[in-house]
């Protein structure tokens, strides 16, 4: 029960931007006083809350502002592309102290390539100057599915050879910090909550936009993750019955007709991109954006591509807001800026058109409130959230008890 409420006590505090005082937190928290006061106190001596100055309200003393403090707690995120494997060190409040990006070395056996990983993740720890002691752990991002209780990727896309590689495992052995594995949607959704402000919608989806699209899922303001942990694997809802062939024997699903890879292609098909160099490595975030570009300049076939695409998304997203009658759709993720000025226009009316609960409710739709290329922030927050949420299940006594 201590270790829920103080969690409960630390999630109040991260969310309150101006922070709270003692008497705040007993209320919003349900607690007596002098058990707010024991947690805050433990708190301040363990250098993960500060006092902030005081503020006055009315008749009675001024109070303390408490709030969380930046150097009490430090977290490292890894976010694994087929093309990229970004790396970023977090401060408490979510401050990116250090961002690395570098290829993803898909020559390489994958057991070595993760144990690498470890390296560069000691060499940042080293270079940053940060009290090791304070690190919370590794966060990791991948593409999916997982298993989440061995912490391995099992056979993600684009990835050839990586079947079953125990992520958490080498990670903890080559760094000794603990290890959090999680899809690249999920550490997304994660992100988008822990960046959120307390008036921020609770119920949501988050589409996310890499190599693959796959859906996030929020509800009540908890991320959820499924029995396995693989929630949000969309690639096989159709978005359009008179488009092409997918491998799964239906037509017009996600994966055949609004992955960016699908998008390259068509552009390359009309002439708005040059055909592809077999020798070359494909460059499929700088291809995203010249036909972005060519869009912006009124290319004309690259406006029907993309707008094609908004549509076939809105009509694939529809089946998920109306499934689980959320409040708000999310986009993000790697190819998210580049398809943003047009998904944004076309997507909400499409939405509302085809939402049964139009009468009721709206569905806002919006970009992701944290910063493009921040993947590897959502890895970090997997471990902030694993540190800082209030779990009910820390209330459930061991049956063998």
């Amino acid at each position: 029960m201590g270790d829920y409420n103080q969690a409960v006590i630390l999630d109040s505090i991260r969310r309150a931007e101006e922070g709270l005082s003692r008497v705040e937190l007993a209320a919003s928290a349900g607690l007596a006083a002098q058990t707010v006061s024991n947690i805050c106190r433990r708190l301040l001596d363990s250098g993960l809350i500060m006092e902030a100055g005081k503020e006055t309200s009315g008749p009675g003393k001024p109070r303390t502002i408490l709030r969380l403090s930046p150097r009490g707690l430090y977290a490292i995120g890894v976010h694994i592309d087929p093309a990229l494997t970004s790396y970023a060190l977090l401060d408490a409040v979510g401050t990116v102290l250090v961002s690395v990006d570098e290829p993803t070395n898909l020559a390489g056996n994958p057991a070595d390539v993760v144990a690498a990983m470890g390296a560069r993740i000691r060499l940042i720890i080293a270079e940053s100057g940060v009290d090791e002691n304070r690190i919370a752990g590794v966060g990791v991002a991948t593409p999916g599915p997982i298993d989440a209780a061995s912490g391995t990727v099992v056979d993600p896309p684009h990835m050839p050879g990586w079947t079953r590689v125990p992520l958490r495992e080498i990670l903890h052995e080559a760094t000794g910090l603990p290890v959090v594995v999680d899809k690249d949607v999920t550490a997304s959704a994660v992100a988008e909550v822990w960046a959120g402000s307390s008036d921020s919608a609770r119920d949501f989806v988050f589409v996310y936009i890499g190599t693959g699209i796959g859906a996030g899922l929020v509800l009540n303001d908890e991320v959820v993750r499924g029995s396995s942990g693989n929630v949000g694997e969309i690639g096989h809802i159709i978005a359009d019955t008179d488009g092409p062939l997918c491998d799964c024997g239906r037509r017009g699903c996600i994966k055949v007709t609004c992955m960016p890879e699908t998008l390259v292609a068509q552009a390359r098909e009309a002439g708005i991109l040059p055909a592809a160099d077999p020798q070359a490595e494909t460059a499929l975030l700088d291809d995203m954006a010249s036909l972005a570009q060519a869009a912006a300049e009124g290319n004309r076939s690259a406006v029907d591509i993309l707008a094609r695409s908004a549509q076939r998304l809105a009509s694939a997203v529809s089946v998920l807001t109306n499934l689980l009658d959320v409040e708000r759709v999310v986009f993000g993720g790697p190819f998210w800026p580049a398809l943003a000025p047009t998904h944004l226009v076309l997507i909400p009316p499409l939405l509302e058109q085809l939402s049964v609960t139009t009468g009721v409710h709206s569905v806002d739709v919006a970009g992701t409130i944290v910063d493009s290329g921040g993947e590897a922030f959502g890895a970090a927050c997997l471990v902030m959230e694993k540190t800082f949420n209030p779990n009910a299940a820390l209330l459930l006594l061991d049956a063998k008890a």
